[in-house]
């Protein structure tokens, strides 16, 4: 029987020789000392410390060699491995020093510089926004009118022609104060305001009422369960739905500023009849973006009009329900949201930002009155 192989082949060595090995350790050496910041050397040691490095892969065939070769190849690959990664290592040093005295430059504190010990806080935008639109309606004439959070629910549904049917009126979206059967619930609105104000007032009625009112919404971006409107009543002799579309385009030119426009658009609300919805003219590309895919707007979905709120004359009904004469007296009313009116003028994209109590969100808003 012949004894084992311990001869040499050129052949299953030459990629292991010493010049090929010594032509990867350089390569390895050149990028290394080449690599400007950490991410430049990361990619160095994948490429020659990896898994599917050079080295590596050759170190795999060395288990194929004949024995009297194993012992001088697995010591080559072994100390040019070891030069690589002592390589790696040191100018890994040189790099994470180089970054940490950049941080310390770009991050020096001017000790001497005042500071302040107490810094100057925001009033909630939504709150300050609110009573911005409440002085416009003051400048025109109307009273500022207010009632419970806590509201019967005669005065939130059936006086305002919502049918004891009507979805609002489930659980899914009113909050009960004890059970349906209370007759008790969480506004939903604020147009029971406005109920309150037509029973406790003399003609001509003028008012406007902002609050917080309630909903079973989920919260994310565009929705909120606590949330706050502004509403508008006017019942006198001889109103029209011209007068209503004048208040609204006088609102939106002090919201929005001048040259944006307005627009009714059909809809229904029980308690006002006709009724329409407001949308506003985008005040961004001021319906350039129509039909015009060079000029896309994200503000309005590039229809050039946003909805705003809902309006309307109000519904008979309504107010025969409080005891005022349809056949002399006639009324509008009209009503929108502050979240949506504040996401609007400030380019809030997230509903959430408003009821989280974070001062970074209320601080840019400063202290304005």
């Amino acid at each position: 029987m012949s004894g084992p192989n311990t001869n040499f082949d050129p052949k299953q060595v030459a990629a292991l020789g010493d010049e090929s090995v010594e032509a990867m350790v350089d390569a390895a050496l050149a990028d290394i000392a080449g690599a400007a910041n950490l991410d430049a050397l990361k990619a160095a040691r994948l490429a020659h410390a990896g898994d599917k490095s050079p080295l590596a892969l050759a170190n795999r065939e060395i288990g194929a060699l004949p024995p009297a070769a194993k012992a001088e190849v697995g010591k080559r690959v072994g100390a040019a491995r070891g030069r690589i990664g002592a390589a790696l290592d040191a100018r890994e040093a040189v790099l994470l020093r180089e970054r940490d005295e950049q941080v310390l430059l770009a991050e020096a504190v001017d000790v001497t510089v005042p500071v302040v010990t107490h810094p100057i806080g925001g009033r909630h935008p939504l709150t300050t926004l609110m009573e911005r639109m409440a002085d416009v309606f003051i400048s025109m004439g109307y009273d500022i009118a207010e009632g419970p959070e806590a509201e019967a629910e005669w005065a939130n549904f059936d006086a305002l022609n919502v049918p004891p049917d009507h979805p609002a009126r489930t659980m899914q979206d009113t909050f009960y104060v004890e059970s349906p059967d209370s007759g008790v619930v969480l506004r939903t609105q604020t147009s029971p305001i406005q109920i309150r104000a037509m029973l406790e007032r003399q003609l001509p009625i003028y008012v406007v009422a902002p609050g917080r009112v309630f909903r079973t919404d989920e919260l994310d971006a565009t929705h909120t369960p606590v949330f706050h409107q502004i509403e508008g009543l006017a019942v006198d002799v001889g109103l029209t739905m011209a007068d209503l579309k004048g208040t609204l385009d006088h609102l939106a030119r002090q919201m929005f500023g001048e040259g944006v426009n307005t627009r009714l658009r059909p809809s229904y609300f029980p308690f006002t009849e006709p009724s329409a919805e407001v949308d506003l003219e985008c005040f961004v590309c001021h319906g350039a973006s129509v039909d015009n895919p060079d000029r896309p707007c994200r503000t309005c979905g590039s229809e050039g009009w946003i909805e705003w709120g809902g309006c309307g004359m109000v519904n008979p009904r309504v107010l025969r329900a409080v005891g005022i004469d349809t056949g002399t007296y006639r009324g509008f009313a009209f009503g929108m949201g502050i979240e949506r009116t504040l996401m609007f003028r400030n380019g809030v994209t997230d509903m959430r930002d408003m009821v989280e109590g974070d001062v970074r969100f209320t601080r840019a808003f400063g202290v304005e009155a």
